[in-house]
């Protein structure tokens, strides 16, 4: 006797517990998701907005060159720690223990948990702080490698400015765990919103007021920008930090209305304590590993001038998906996963788990094909003005497609892997993120080299070096979430794989159509208009009409080629509206 993939098709799974009926079980967790992955969503959506208007802010003010390499490198230690501690291996750990907690244990041992996470972590990252503010003057330069002596002390100033970023951050982290677990998903969301309404006033507010009233930029982006200009950049460094700090502000009186009181409490030794420290510990790597690949991609064109601007400026679009739908369905199913794992309720953890990849394919293949086919129109839209020029779109817009081609894989990591720690499980993916890693490396050095030859002329001398780079990641993206889906299969025993890719064929076909239609259409008004055209209302024509043909295509395409996962979301979305 076979079984199916499909829980709804199977009367009684073998791992659920006395015989009980899934397939009443799992269409709810899947709806509970869902639902809270909306919310999420809608969170995330409104935060990458506001991120991209500080992205725009920044390329209005500052372009792609000396000021913003080096405020990238700067902000490159304190961002990768908040991956490291905060909103990753922190995060997920956090939240599994504090389930298991009220799950198993009690309410009242659970804030005291709370308790202890918090304390201890405000003592750690404080000494973590001064010593990252001393010790910048001797590694940031190996970040720089390839700046010159001013522009690398100016990304060691920088640093130094925005490293307490990472405590602020990681104690919104676990504010954003507690609440998650309590069904709290918009607060927590949106509280990167803040961070990016706060970093965008403080900073331009700082900027002028230090600098004297407003800076020129120099004419050639290698040039050393007059001192004006780079207390500008100081201004915005401490628009960052206070930035960090609301992350936290904006979550307090939800904390407290959910039960969490201040304790002074402080203990390394806790059982609690101890079992988030060890599932922290491999997690650190195995949740960091696209910050570690960044990283590496810093160093490998900070000899390129302009490199570490195209590849920030690429990589905030290429987010911009990935926060809307992967982190926002890996924050709604975590707390589910957890709990279902605390309860050893396998089968409806593999039916959640294969219903959430299924949404992420569903919102992030068809964003990655807009990205590669409509990149130019879009960052000419977004980007392009002030300081940040015709050079900087185009070398941006190749980066954010060679980025976009691995979208999909990003975003199913940042599902997949919290679901190892939901089984208490951090060894295996910090084994395949250090696998990763080393792969990313060699990749990203061999790629660099190649396209390092192609389209090289006097406005590019690197050619497409930088290219190269963002490719290597994707690929290296791909390569995990096959790996960490592979193990999770054995792991699990089954993973609904037909389900799985039953969805991706669908969503794929529908997107080449989505494709074709939304390229068509750019060409046809890139033709009528010319490319080359700069004002405003063309920039916007090229770019929100070919995106608006394309969405209706692949929406049409969808529910012509029945993808479930379209009508699970029309479902929620009437029923929601319906209520309403």
């Amino acid at each position: 006797m076979t079984t199916s993939d499909n829980p709804s098709e199977n009367p009684i799974l073998a791992d659920e517990p006395g015989g009980s009926d899934p397939a009443q079980k799992v269409p709810n967790k899947e709806r509970s998701v869902a639902r809270s992955a909306g919310i999420v969503s809608i969170a995330v959506m409104i935060s990458r907005v506001f991120g991209l208007v500080r992205e725009m802010v920044f390329s209005r003010l500052f372009g792609a060159g000396y000021l913003f390499d080096a405020y990238i490198v700067g902000f490159r230690i304190p961002n990768l720690l908040r991956d490291l501690f905060a909103e990753g291996a922190l995060s997920v750990a956090f939240v599994k223990v504090f389930t298991d907690y009220q799950v198993n244990v009690s309410e009242k041992e659970a804030w005291r948990l709370a308790a202890l996470i918090f304390n201890g972590l405000a003592v750690v990252l404080s000494a973590l702080v001064v010593v990252g503010i001393l010790g910048a003057p001797y590694y940031v330069p190996y970040l720089a490698y390839g700046f010159p002596p001013e522009k690398a002390a100016l990304a060691v100033t920088l640093t130094q400015i925005m490293f307490p970023f990472i405590l602020f951050i990681a104690l919104a982290a676990v504010a954003m765990g507690v609440l998650n677990t309590k069904g709290r998903f918009a607060i927590p969301a949106s509280a990167s919103t803040a961070f990016n309404i706060v970093s965008i006033i403080v900073g331009v507010s700082i900027a002028y007021w230090i600098s004297g009233g407003g800076w020129n930029m120099p004419s050639d982006p290698g040039d050393i920008p007059e001192m004006p200009a780079q207390w500008a950049i100081i201004g915005m460094s401490v628009g960052t930090l206070f930035g960090g700090l609301s992350q936290i502000l904006i979550q307090v009186p939800s904390l407290i209305g959910v039960g969490f009181r201040f304790r002074p409490l402080i203990s390394f030794t806790d059982k609690g304590v101890r079992r988030v420290m060890r599932l922290m510990g491999p997690a650190i790597i195995g949740t960091s590993a696209v910050q570690v690949k960044v990283m590496v991609d810093t160093f490998m064109v900070s000899g390129i001038e302009g490199g570490n601007s195209w590849l920030p400026y690429a990589f905030r679009l290429m987010q911009f998906p990935i926060g809307v739908f992967g982190v926002a369905i890996g924050v709604a199913s975590l707390p589910t996963l957890a709990r279902l794992g605390s309860e050893n309720k396998i089968g409806e953890f593999r039916s959640t788990l294969s219903s959430s990849l299924g949404l992420v394919f569903f919102m992030t293949i068809p964003s990655a094909c807009g990205l590669i086919i409509l990149g130019r129109p879009i960052i000419s839209l977004i980007y392009e003005g002030g300081a940040f020029n015709f050079l900087d779109t185009n070398m941006t817009a190749w980066a954010l497609a060679a980025y976009s081609v691995g979208l999909a894989g990003y975003a199913a990591i940042k599902v997949l892997s919290p679901s190892f720690y939901a089984l208490e499980d951090a060894k295996t993916p910090m084994y395949v993120s250090l696998a990763s890693i080393a792969v990313h490396v060699f990749f990203s050095y061999t790629l660099l080299n190649v396209f390092s030859g192609i389209a090289v002329d006097p406005s590019r001398p690197n050619g497409l070096g930088h290219v190269g780079v963002a490719l290597a990641t994707s690929i290296v993206a791909m390569i995990n979430f096959l790996a960490l889906l592979i193990l999770m299969r054995r792991k699990i025993q089954r993973i609904e794989l037909r389900k799985i890719l039953d969805s991706f064929v669908r969503i794929a076909l529908a997107s080449a159509v989505m494709s074709a239609v939304a390229w068509l259409t750019y060409s046809w008004l890139a033709n009528g208009t010319g490319y080359g055209s700069n004002t405003l209302g063309t920039r916007l024509l090229h770019a929100l009409v070919p995106v608006f043909a394309g969405a209706v295509v692949f929406f049409v395409m969808a529910k012509l080629l029945r993808v479930r996962e379209l009508d699970q979301m029309l479902r929620i979305f009437m029923k929601r509206f319906g209520r309403t």
